[in-house]
């Protein structure tokens, strides 16, 4: 039986007994911008049956959505067989939000018009926003994000009963939230954003993203948004990670053992041999060694087992997806202050060299856990 068709059936079971928003506690694939990345020969190899893109909303501005790379491969990736989550981006880092009913808010709206008949049916969940609460600024962060986003909701869902009303396949989450760890973002904004998350029924759940530097941080995110949403609801974990962990390690010096061997000075840092391995791939052994003999990975190697776990606990849990590839974004210009968001992708594309058959080779530690949490 083929790949293709095993991943049609399992899906199939799926959508069939619980419904796409009732899948409980998946593990797949996330790449976020990088459509491009999306290889079936590792998905295949992981055992992965959820992909997650995200689409940047204003590059409709210079393509047609139909035409964008990122709505295409989505669409192609539902095609194989496998359970689709298509978040999208509506970055907002230079202005305020346009006010419901302004010709920029009709600006806006417009690109989402574009975007639903495409996908409505067709992806399994389609996230209304990717990260707002950081794709925005700070002074900009109050009830206007919400009025926003409510609005773009609203159109989906109107959109969805319209065109899609029976049976439809789509389930539509809002998202997502970022630091909830820290009190300073549990704000009067992001508690309107769980209220109306709780309030609307065509909504099945919220998206959250823990990046973070220490696992602890990540109850407080499935505590946060659990208390606040009906109990048919779910919550996604479209990204997670403790990359702020591995950020903290980067200007320490690599293992003495790994320096003397490879006849590298001492005081080399972390970041510089992240940056040789970028510029000149290591053998995968070498890449290996590296991070197996830095105790501040090898001491994270089963992060992803004990992320599961925290959110499986819940009882909550629809999919989450964990950092699948490295892609352009994490290694063009990696420097000292670089966010070394490379060290969680189970594939390891830009670092390692290629296999024989010019797939990408695994990442250390993360693909054994990876396939057993299938």
């Amino acid at each position: 039986m083929s790949r293709r068709t095993k991943g049609l059936l399992a899906l199939g079971a799926v959508l069939l007994s619980t419904g796409a928003a009732q899948a409980q506690g998946a593990l797949g694939a996330n790449y976020n911008e990088h459509f491009e990345d999306v290889d079936y020969r590792d998905l295949d190899k992981a055992g992965a049956h959820w992909v997650r893109l995200f689409l940047t909303m204003p590059e409709l501005e210079r393509s047609p959505a139909a035409e964008h790379g990122a709505v295409r491969t989505i669409l192609d990736v539902a095609r194989h067989g496998y359970g689709t989550i298509l978040s999208l981006k509506f970055p907002r880092n230079r202005q305020d939000f346009p006010k419901p009913g302004s010709a920029g808010m009709a600006r806006e709206m417009a690109w989402l018009d574009q975007v639903l008949p495409l996908v409505m049916g067709k992806v399994d969940i389609l996230v209304i926003g990717n990260e707002p609460y950081i794709e925005s600024r700070r002074e900009d962060r109050d009830l206007d994000l919400n009025a926003y986003y409510e609005a773009m909701a609203n159109r989906a869902i109107a959109y969805r009963k319209a065109h899609c009303a029976r049976a439809c396949r789509t389930r539509l989450y809002m998202g997502a939230l970022n630091r909830l760890d820290l009190e300073i973002n549990r704000t009067p904004s992001t508690e309107r954003w769980m209220a109306f998350v709780k309030a609307t029924p065509e909504i099945d759940g919220v998206d959250i993203h823990p990046h973070l530097p220490a696992i602890e941080g990540s109850q407080v995110f499935v505590d946060y948004v659990v208390a606040r949403m009906r109990p048919d609801q779910k919550f996604l974990a479209t990204e997670f990670s403790i990359v702020r962990w591995w950020e903290q390690n980067m200007q320490a010096a690599i293992p003495q053992g790994f320096a003397d061997a490879r006849h590298l000075p001492r005081e080399t840092k972390n970041w510089q041999v992240i940056k040789a391995a970028l510029e000149s791939p290591f053998p995968k052994a070498e890449w290996d060694a590296f991070l197996a003999q830095s105790p501040w990975f090898e001491s994270r190697k089963h992060y992803l087992r004990n992320q599961m776990a925290i959110f499986r606990n819940s009882g909550r849990l629809a999919v989450a997806n964990y950092g699948f590839r490295q892609g352009s974004s994490m290694s063009r210009n990696f420097g000292p202050a670089t966010t070394p968001w490379l060290l969680n992708s189970v594939f390891a594309a830009r670092t390692v060299r290629p296999n024989p058959d010019g797939s990408a080779a695994f990442n250390y530690a993360w693909i054994e856990d990876f396939r057993a949490l299938q």
